[in-house]
């Protein structure tokens, strides 16, 4: 694999503020939104990693004519696990942040991470921003307003007018991106966990790692915004069966994880405490994962 894997780093000033990376699969438009939307819309200056997994659709060929990008090239799918951990040698920052390229960063997204960062006074921590979403799909932490489900219908215009308008609270349970860790944490737990790839469920795998690490702050930033379009990418890929390799390497789901752990979609309210399991759930839990030994 690492014979097909080449980086090129064009960006030479370290007045960064974040390690912004944005895996990408032949999904050039959405990746052009996303760039366009970091660019116009970050209150700082930003390191841009671009991960180019196959590029069939000349995503290569506009990267290198964009000066501000440094980028990973596969000519095969790397999937999240190694996309994301082939870009370690190039990030420059203190701080990494995962972005998947169906998002579109409202203003001062990133000016709200940093006020937060600001105010907890330690690198052990996980944060993730707030997601607007088109449809609801039953997700707590996710905002549900419709300015577009793909860019023919996206509504930009009418999304900077009122995102400010819809209210959320600081919620509990940062796992998904965009996400926020210190590159210093990163390197602690090893990145993301390969065994996952392509990718399904190697996000809550990666709070897990944080959390045996001695993380207990995982919060999700109400004011810090993106519009999410939803998978646009992962609707293409050949799923892993994530959620059993959750239950066998953790000895619990997933769902029990950021549901008692995490406290996933609750309001915020600190530095978590020991997880609160019952004797019914944990029983579910060791029975599911003999089941799954068989």
């Amino acid at each position: 694999m690492l014979n097909q894997i080449r980086k090129v780093q064009g960006v030479q000033t370290d007045e960064l503020k974040y390690s912004l990376l944005i895996p990408s699969w032949n999904n050039l438009d959405y990746l052009k939104l996303c760039i366009k939307s970091i660019r116009k819309n970050s209150h700082f200056r930003h390191q841009i990693i671009v991960v180019i997994n196959e590029g069939a659709d000349g995503t290569e060929s506009w990267v290198k004519t964009q000066p501000d990008l440094d980028y990973v090239f596969s000519s095969s799918n790397l999937g999240i696990c190694y996309g994301l951990n082939s870009c370690r040698s190039l990030v420059k920052t203190t701080y990494m942040v995962y972005i998947n390229d169906d998002m579109y960063v409202l203003p001062d997204w990133d000016k709200a991470f940093d006020e937060v960062i600001s105010e907890i006074g330690h690198k052990l921590f996980m944060l993730s921003a707030t997601m607007i979403e088109p449809t609801d799909s039953g997700n707590p932490c996710v905002l549900v307003s419709d300015f577009g489900k793909d860019i023919q219908s996206f509504n930009e215009e009418k999304l900077l007018q009122e995102f400010t308008h819809l209210q959320k609270d600081d919620w509990s349970g940062s796992t998904w991106p965009p996400n926020l860790i210190p590159t210093e944490l990163w390197d602690l737990v090893g990145g993301m966990s390969i065994e996952f790839s392509p990718g399904m469920y190697s996000d809550p795998d990666l709070s897990m790692k944080l959390w045996q690490a001695g993380v207990r702050y995982f919060r999700g930033i109400g004011k810090s915004r993106v519009y999410h379009f939803g998978s646009k990418t992962t609707r293409r890929t050949r799923k892993n069966k994530g959620s059993d390799l959750f239950l066998m390497k953790w000895g619990i789901t997933s769902n029990s994880f950021t549901t008692h752990y995490l406290n996933r979609g609750k309001k915020f309210e600190g530095i978590l405490g020991t997880p609160k399991i019952g004797f019914v759930t944990l029983l579910k839990n060791r029975l599911k994962r003999i089941i799954k030994s068989w």
